[in-house]
């Protein structure tokens, strides 16, 4: 027997159509709105949250936007929006060099300045640094920027030792190393990818001797791999000279030296960065200030080579995440992560790695960056 077709019925089909069309469409609204768990990664204890799903290891810059670049957690932040200033020029080449500049640093040491340090010395190796490879840390302009880059600053802080962050860190489009960076045998805590080596040529150096026996046995090379030179003395800038040339060190304590032994045979002023002066001076006044600068111990002090590649990449990168850096517990953990005995963190008298751990802490509060913990 058929379904009755009165005038009714058409009526009551009509209206539950209509009602189905209603629910249907605020069922897509609702789904678009709703944010899902990737709105509150800033707030998540995982890495894997902070970072976004994971990333290939190709090393190449990722097409996504960012949903929360650093820059504006800086801006709503109370405190921090006082102290960033991003357009802070993060390197020094030939072309920012003027006489101005010149008398300006020539008032303060370095590291913040070249009181006391010749002429000729700097002036012949920032020619060098003439192509605009030399004036940006990643490739073309920052702005207007289309992608997202998120960089890992890997410190080599015992915390690291079977902390199976490898992958996680490799997932980064850049990673930065410094020092004694050991990567073999490790490769699961640590990760094997580097885009930048940060160092001094001083702690480059104690590194090969201090950590030989541990693993460090030569500075990471690479096609892709760039080298940050820190000026904390003289003999960074005649280095950083020689090495772009392609010749031996002719003078210093480093004299005779061959940089393509540390660097590679394919370095040129493409390869090499150096830290401007000036933007380690608005560092250590605007974040890390230590009371040390007041002790006898004030012409020693500088920020950490960890601290230093660190605020570099929170000036240049829209997400960084830190590993390996200081924490609360770190009394838990060896100094380095690649020692075969525990040994306990040295405070040096040229840092205050508690001054630094507090930023850490304060910056991973306030959402700027992720710091890894356990």
């Amino acid at each position: 027997m058929g379904l009755p077709r009165g005038p009714f019925f058409w009526l009551l089909l009509l209206i539950a159509a209509a009602c189905s069309g209603i629910l249907f469409a605020l069922y897509l609204s609702a789904g678009e709105r709703y944010p899902g768990p990737r709105s509150r990664a800033r707030n998540s204890a995982s890495s894997q949250a902070f970072i976004g799903p994971k990333a290939s290891n190709s090393g190449t810059r990722k097409s996504l936007r960012c949903r929360h670049p650093l820059s504006l957690d800086i801006r709503r932040h109370p405190h921090f929006r006082g102290l960033f200033n991003l357009s802070t020029p993060v390197l020094l080449s030939w072309p920012l060099f003027t006489q101005e500049l010149w008398d300006s640093l020539s008032q303060h040491k370095a590291p913040y300045g070249w009181q006391g340090l010749s002429r000729q010395a700097i002036t012949s190796t920032l020619r060098l640094l003439n192509g605009s490879e030399s004036t940006e840390l990643f490739t073309g302009s920052r702005e207007p920027r289309p992608h997202c880059i998120r960089c890992a600053v890997v410190g080599n802080g015992g915390i690291l030792n079977g902390s199976r962050q490898g992958r996680n860190i490799d997932a980064h489009d850049y990673v930065f190393r410094l020092n004694g960076a050991v990567i073999k045998g490790f490769e699961d805590d640590v990760g094997t990818k580097t885009s930048f080596y940060g160092f001094t040529v001083n702690t480059m150096k104690n590194s090969l001797i201090s950590y030989w026996t541990l693993g460090f046995t030569s500075v990471p090379q690479g096609q892709d791999l760039h080298y940050i030179f820190i000026p904390s003395d003289i003999r960074d800038y005649v280095m950083l000279r020689s090495a772009i040339l392609g010749v031996r060190v002719p003078e210093g304590p480093d004299k005779g030296d061959r940089p393509w032994t540390y660097f590679g045979p394919e370095a040129s002023a493409s390869k090499f960065k150096l830290l401007h002066p000036d933007f380690i001076s608005y560092l250590t006044e605007r974040f890390l200030k230590s009371k040390l600068i007041n002790t006898t111990f004030g012409d020693l002090y500088m920020p950490s080579t960890g601290a230093l590649m660190l605020l570099t990449a929170l000036h240049t990168c829209d997400q960084v995440s830190a590993y390996g850096f200081i924490t609360r517990n770190y009394w838990k953990f060896s100094d380095h992560y690649f020692e075969r005995i525990k040994k306990p963190l040295i405070f040096y008298a040229n840092h205050d790695l508690s001054l630094e751990a507090a930023l850490w802490r304060d910056l991973h509060k306030a959402g700027i960056l992720w710091l890894y913990q356990r």
